[in-house]
């Protein structure tokens, strides 16, 4: 599986789920239980190739100014949620987190930015084919977000470092 296939297939389950997390990854499930298991392998893969990439304090910025506060798991389900928005969304994000104030046309901190199920799609589908659990993948780990660390309770700091969201969000 290549990128544009991973996306292709990110994007079909999210526009046939109408945006909604959780229908999105039963989606998700569904469409991958339908390839191979290599072929989920391979997703896997590329999802968690962008989870690690968005592992970074100014998108973790983001996401606190966002959903109104973002602890480390909320940013985790943050980062699954962002990948799901697809290429676009998420190349942009990377590129400039601020820029989440207009990639996104709607966002409600009640029902976006946590997709924690859509991060768990390629696991439950890869067990569905085959009746193991999902093998390691062989990525690094990562135990510190990439750049510059942010203080969230620094409210004229935040403001100026993301102004965009920060007008749209609080």
């Amino acid at each position: 599986m290549d990128e544009t296939q991973f996306w292709e297939i990110v994007d079909s389950t999210r526009e046939a789920a109408g945006g909604d997390p959780e229908d999105h990854a039963d989606l998700l499930v569904e469409r991958l239980a339908q390839l191979d298991p290599e072929a989920v392998i391979d997703f896997a893969r590329h999802f968690e190739t962008r989870f690690i990439r968005a592992f970074r304090w100014d998108l973790w910025g983001a996401a606190d100014i966002m959903l109104g506060g973002a602890d480390e798991e909320s940013f985790d389900y943050f980062r699954c949620w962002l990948i799901a928005q697809g290429r676009h969304v998420f190349e942009g994000a990377l590129h400039s987190p601020d820029d989440l104030a207009f990639l996104l046309t709607d966002f409600d901190a009640d029902t976006d930015g946590d997709a924690e199920d859509v991060g768990y799609a390629a696991d439950e589908a890869y067990e569905q084919l085959t009746g193991v659990r999902l093998p390691d993948l062989g990525l690094p780990l990562q135990d510190r977000p990439e750049g510059e660390p942010l203080d969230f309770d620094e409210e004229s700091a935040m403001a100026a470092r993301f102004p965009q969201l920060w007008s749209r969000f609080t």
